[in-house]
């Protein structure tokens, strides 16, 4: 191998090892953004805020419910009608000590 391709190849190596290190944890912290009592509370006040107008606005409460449900997007869904449902968010070592035993 060529000088030329083994210090491209150490540079993949290195950004592949920085991806490695610091996906996880951007994805727990994005669970944990999209997941905590806070964003909850955002989320059920955007909710009941979306339901209320649409009544206001002369919407029939039980289509304004369904609205109101259709409005509402968990990521798990959305993720998974990508394809990608199988993104785990939480800590690996479950899956890893789950791995091992098999």
């Amino acid at each position: 191998m060529s000088e030329e391709k083994r210090h491209e190849a150490d540079e993949v190596r290195e950004i592949l090892d920085v991806v490695a290190d610091r996906v996880p944890s951007l994805l727990r912290n994005l669970r944990d953004v999209l997941y905590s009592k806070e964003s909850a509370e955002g989320m059920a006040d955007s909710v009941a805020t979306f339901y209320k107008k649409l009544v206001e606005a002369g919407i029939p409460k039980e289509e304004a419910l369904n609205m109101a449900q259709g409005y509402m997007i968990n990521l798990r869904d959305l993720l998974s009608s990508k394809g990608m449902g199988n993104i785990n968010f939480g800590d690996n070592r479950q899956r890893d000590e789950h791995r091992n035993e098999g």
